[in-house]
């Protein structure tokens, strides 16, 4: 056998015979509303019956009570359509953080001033004995509400 060949059918191959099943499962499915629609007729006639019969009088003159109730006819529920939320788009902004080795934040400066926070981040090294960085983070931009 080949390095990297598989045994068995092509992606090809299983894509034709996943699209004959899907025909056949389709086919079946309008046949079974055909019958259905054809239950539903005769029930409307059996029903148109029923009135009928019970519209005629009984030998002393007396209406005859009804025998059968009509069944009302039932349309198949329609799938609702799924709601999507549209995402709630939040500005961000890029900022300058000089972290110490702990992962705390010692300053922030905006993105313009690195040459500040670069120089902020050497005072740090040279006053502590630890390591402290300097990272790019984005943050949720807070507007004013007037």
């Amino acid at each position: 056998m080949a390095k990297g060949r598989k045994s068995g059918p092509s992606r090809m191959d299983l894509r034709r015979q996943s699209e004959a099943a899907e025909a056949r499962d389709e086919e079946e499915v309008e046949i079974e509303e055909e019958d259905a629609d054809e239950e539903d007729e005769e029930e409307d006639e059996e029903a148109e019956e029923v009135e009928e019969a019970s519209d005629d009088e009984d030998e002393d003159g007396a209406p005859k009570k009804k025998k059968a109730k009509v069944k009302a006819k039932k349309e198949p529920a329609k799938p609702k359509a799924k709601r999507t939320r549209a995402p709630k788009v939040v500005a961000m902004r890029a900022v300058w953080v000089v972290f110490d080795n702990s992962n705390k934040r010692l300053n922030t400066f905006p993105f313009k001033d690195k040459q500040e926070a670069e120089s902020f981040l050497e005072k740090k090294q040279e006053e502590k004995k630890g390591t402290c960085y300097l990272q790019l983070v984005k943050e949720e931009l807070k507007e004013a509400k007037a």
